[in-house]
């Protein structure tokens, strides 16, 4: 893949790593800032230990992030965010007072995502298109969001053995791709009564019987009314019946079905014997 198209690629996961035998193989590693200084956080003055800041973007878990927002521990995690992993060695951590998280939301639901990270060690410092996230232990961090492409799975070709295709009786051309969702427009085989039932050409036609799947169980049954209710079909509803109707309120359902349960509650407190 060219560098270009690798700038392009969005942002699937953002983590902290003590070092580069602790970040996982798929990471990338911050080691140094833009302005030329070791990308190290640290706690305090003189330890030697510390960590750096990492990201992927290996899309294969249909994940990207979308947003990223540096918080303190004053402040609660807004909805729908998660903290960064931490890949860090034994008896080590990271500082809790900041703290970086990430918004992850399926590659397919965003146009854009977080297309960069990147750390100064001197606030005066701008990068141009780049949105400042906020300070932390004397380091800055960027990010920059874009649109992408997400992208687009190849097909696996399927090898066929020879004796698969020696099943086939006749060489027919290959049908075009279809979704899964839409039914063959092959032509299927009916029986004698459905082919009959085709010929009748009914200006009231529900259903398609130029397949299979248009056959319903109620094809060829025709409707009617049972005889004691002919006469009511035919009788018009007078107005003085329908001024009669009365709705309801909610309070008055509320009142007409209330019901206090005493009589299960005198039979739950009767001693059982």
């Amino acid at each position: 893949m060219s560098s270009s198209n690798a700038a392009n690629r969005p942002i699937s996961a953002i983590a902290w790593a003590s070092n580069n035998s602790t970040c996982p193989a798929h990471f990338s590693m911050i080691s140094a800032t833009e302005d030329g200084a070791v990308a190290n956080f640290t706690r305090g003055f003189g330890l030697k230990s510390g960590y750096f800041l990492c990201y992927s973007k290996d899309l294969s878990g249909g994940m990207v992030v979308s947003d990223v927002q540096v918080i303190s521990e004053k402040e609660v995690i807004p909805h729908g965010y998660c903290y960064i992993p931490e890949f860090m060695e034994s008896k080590s951590s990271v500082w809790k007072k900041k703290r970086v998280c990430v918004r992850i939301v399926p590659v397919d639901s965003v146009t854009t995502a977080v297309l960069d990270i990147r750390v100064t060690a001197k606030s005066k410092m701008m990068l141009p298109q780049y949105t400042c996230l906020g300070d932390i232990l004397g380091y800055v961090l960027w990010c920059m969001k874009g649109s992408f492409l997400s992208p687009v799975p190849q097909a696996k070709p399927r090898s066929l053995s020879l004796d698969m295709r020696q099943l086939s009786l006749e060489a027919t051309a290959p049908l075009p791709l279809r979704p899964n969702n839409q039914p063959s427009q092959t032509q299927h085989k009916v029986s004698r009564r459905r082919g009959a039932l085709d010929h009748k050409e009914t200006p009231e036609k529900v259903y398609d019987s130029s397949n299979i799947y248009g056959i319903t169980a109620m094809d060829g049954v025709p409707f009617a009314l049972h005889p004691k209710f002919e006469n009511r079909a035919i009788e018009k509803v007078s107005m003085t019946a329908l001024d009669n109707i009365r709705i309801k309120s909610l309070q008055d359902i509320e009142n007409e079905y209330n019901y206090t349960f005493a009589i299960e509650e005198q039979a739950a407190m009767r001693p059982r014997s």
